[in-house]
């Protein structure tokens, strides 16, 4: 103990094991390890050790069911069901009847890609220091991780926008609605969820959902089917790798900026090449799109709005899977489904049958249990921490006192 003006200063060592040797630094209780109470502090200090402030178990700041936590979640939901169903309607349209069907889907998502690539790669150089990665990734698991990665999101895209040529918007909604199916099992075989009967049951449930708005589908196309129902299975590994490298520190892609710029690259380099080899590029110059060149610049203009759409909606995707997991941000996005398929109903006119309905309720019951299921599962969680926490504090404040009872007796 120290008396500085009156007022008595308290410093206690505390044990910092070191590689070297070994280092004594002062404790505080009301601050961070390795800082002081200072004079003003001492009252309060001596007031609190009696008291039950340091017996509660405080609250995580970073707690998942923290309202600060909750708001922010919904906020990006929000932002995502937005630019999601913009890009779905944009899609659509550019690739339907509605504005003469684009003739290469391809050479769009190559552009889109390339958008995103440039912007991020842009923003991590302009801000390295904020956006380098803490840790260098070796080859090995760049190849291992990010390029199947971005492989399997470039499949997921380019396959989804192929099936919108050939079937509405409605099929293609509730056949990609069986995305959380195929996420799950890639989930368990990655070890992000743990098997249980619970989630197999809305597995379940969710699967005979999409039964029913498959079942007597006037509008059925063999090769769209295909198409879509391959794309929700590449959703589904896709987001599961990217949980991985969210939220691995082994990897330091724990930004969304960082990870999008090393993707995208090998999505855009993927996508020009699927292009050139099945994009009809001999029948450009007799296309409305480019046949001249206001509407070559019209048709960059409009790839580079969709672009700016995509940019938007993937970082919030990334975002959401950083905060939360890739189970939460698929089972959110069959609600978001929900709301695509009402838009394109009174958009577009497709045809809802009343078995459709019956189905889509289905899945929303499904989403729902899903829901609850993790809402239990994170309330578990917190409570377990607390605990940890409240057990943790209560042995430094001891720890503290007994050190201070040492230090008086070798002053004696």
């Amino acid at each position: 103990m120290q008396s500085i003006g009156g007022e008595t200063e308290a410093h206690f060592p505390v044990h910092i094991e070191g590689n070297e040797s070994e280092k004594y630094e002062p404790f505080s209780i009301e601050n961070e390890p390795g800082g002081n109470i200072n004079g003003d502090d001492c009252e309060s200090f001596h007031n609190d050790i009696h008291s039950d402030k340091y017996n509660s178990p405080r609250l995580d700041a970073k707690n998942p069911l923290s309202n600060s936590h909750v708001l922010k979640t919904l906020f990006y939901v929000l932002v995502w069901y937005t630019f999601s169903l913009l890009l779905t309607l944009y899609n659509k349209s550019l690739l339907g009847d509605h504005l003469g069907r684009f003739p290469a889907p391809l050479l769009m998502n190559t552009v889109h890609f390339t958008m995103q690539a440039v912007i991020s790669n842009l923003i991590t150089w302009i801000w390295s220091s904020r956006f380098h990665p803490s840790v260098t990734m070796t080859w090995r698991d760049y190849f291992m991780k990010v390029v199947p990665t971005a492989l399997g999101t470039a499949l997921d895209v380019n396959l989804s926008n192929a099936s919108l040529v050939s079937i509405s918007v409605t099929f293609a909604t509730m056949c990609k609605s069986g995305s959380p199916i195929f996420l799950l099992l890639f989930a368990f075989a990655f070890r992000l969820e743990t098997p249980s009967f619970r989630l197999s049951g809305i597995i379940l449930i969710i699967s005979v959902g999409i039964l029913l708005t498959v079942a007597k589908e006037t509008e059925f196309e063999f090769w769209g089917f295909i198409f879509v129902m391959v794309a929700s299975v590449m959703s589904g590994f896709r987001w599961s790798m990217t949980q991985i490298l969210l939220q691995r520190e082994a990897y330091g892609l724990k930004n969304p900026f960082t990870l999008m710029s090393y993707v995208t690259p090998v999505m855009a380099i993927v996508t020009l090449m699927l292009s050139l080899g099945l994009d009809p590029w001999e029948e450009f110059t007799s296309n409305g799109y480019f046949n001249s060149i206001w509407h070559v610049t019209r048709s960059f203009l409009l790839m580079l709005f969709g672009g700016a759409l995509a940019f938007c909606m993937v970082l919030t995707e990334y975002i959401l899977v950083s905060v939360t997991s890739a189970v939460t941000v698929t089972v959110a996005g069959v609600v978001k489904e929900a709301v695509t398929i009402l838009v394109a109903v009174f958009y577009f006119h497709d045809k809802f049958t009343w078995l459709k309905g019956i189905g889509l309720i289905i899945i929303m019951i499904g989403v729902s249990l899903f829901n609850w299921y993790k809402y239990q599962k994170l309330q578990k969680k917190s409570s377990e921490d607390n605990v940890v926490s409240s057990q943790s504090t209560n042995v430094d404040a001891k720890y503290v006192i007994l050190e201070e009872m040492d230090e008086e007796d070798g002053h004696h």
